[in-house]
């Protein structure tokens, strides 16, 4: 009855509302979690932005300084649809039935794809600008991104750089964490696929040249009781070698953003090993 009630509202609220995404740019656009948050807090004016979501301002949205006083709403349908929005997106918010059903009643969804690589980042940059309607404010992002990337220097005597997270956790090829770390001109320590508890097999007869950890300035990320992140092993990396702190809302959603980490990782050379 209640989905019943929500679709008749969203036909009154939303008749004829189909084509504005065919003929003119989105002006009542809502985002539903913080990692769409990001792009729609980049590429929009604030005019167009109706609302985002209630971890736009957090310390793990990059852009929250940019989402201070616009207004916020649950993804919740209920909730969206009550606002009146032209356009709605989402990364992951809304749970995995949220385009059918935003569609279903009259309201389009621009999808974020989830990017893996840097040559992800870049295609998932043109996608959701030229879906708010803006393509050249996206191709901007993506010269300025080459343009970083292409400034920092490659050196053939690479160092080895470990992953670390509270929760124990490291990352190998074939992920984000993995490209970072090659962008910035060393090589990953960690090299299973995919991500992993912290090698501490490996630490015990052998160690990385720097240590990155990300995510400790987060309150809601401690390392649990089992965490590899607990054992001496692995907290002697972050006190004996160099180690770069990267802010969490620089790795947490893949976006323009992981060049700060990128850099970040690159200012770092240990000429003493």
């Amino acid at each position: 009855m209640r989905s019943r009630l929500t679709l008749l509202v969203a036909g009154l609220l939303f008749a004829g509302s189909d084509s504005a995404l065919s003929n003119d740019a989105p002006a009542r656009v809502v985002s539903l979690d913080y990692c769409a948050d990001q792009f729609v807090l980049k590429l929009l004016p604030r005019s167009r932005i109706l609302a985002v979501s209630p971890d736009a301002d957090t310390h793990f949205s990059y852009m929250r300084e940019t989402a201070t006083g616009i207004r916020q709403v649950r993804p919740l349908a209920e909730d969206v649809l009550s606002i009146g929005p032209d356009l709605v997106v989402t990364s992951y918010g809304g749970g995995p039935n949220a385009a059918t059903f935003f569609e279903r009643a009259g309201v389009p969804v621009l999808q974020v794809p989830i990017a893996n690589d840097i040559e992800g980042i870049r295609r998932t940059i043109m996608e959701v600008a030229s879906g708010l309607g803006d393509p050249e404010k996206g191709r901007e992002i993506v010269q300025e991104m080459n343009a970083r990337l292409a400034a920092i220097p490659q050196p053939d005597d690479r160092r080895t750089v470990l992953y670390l997270t509270p929760t124990g956790v490291t990352s190998g090829p074939g992920t984000l964490i993995d490209e970072m770390i090659l962008a910035a001109g060393h090589r990953n320590f960690e090299q299973r696929d995919g991500w992993h508890s912290i090698p501490l097999e490996r630490l015990a007869y052998t160690s990385p040249d720097i240590a990155a950890g990300a995510f400790f300035d987060e309150n809601a990320n401690h390392a649990g009781f089992w965490s590899a992140m607990r054992h001496p092993l692995a907290r002697r990396q972050m006190q004996d070698l160099p180690t770069v702190m990267l802010q969490g809302a620089w790795t947490s959603c893949g976006g323009w953003f992981l060049l700060d980490a990128i850099e970040a990782l690159a200012a770092v050379r240990n000429e003493d090993r």
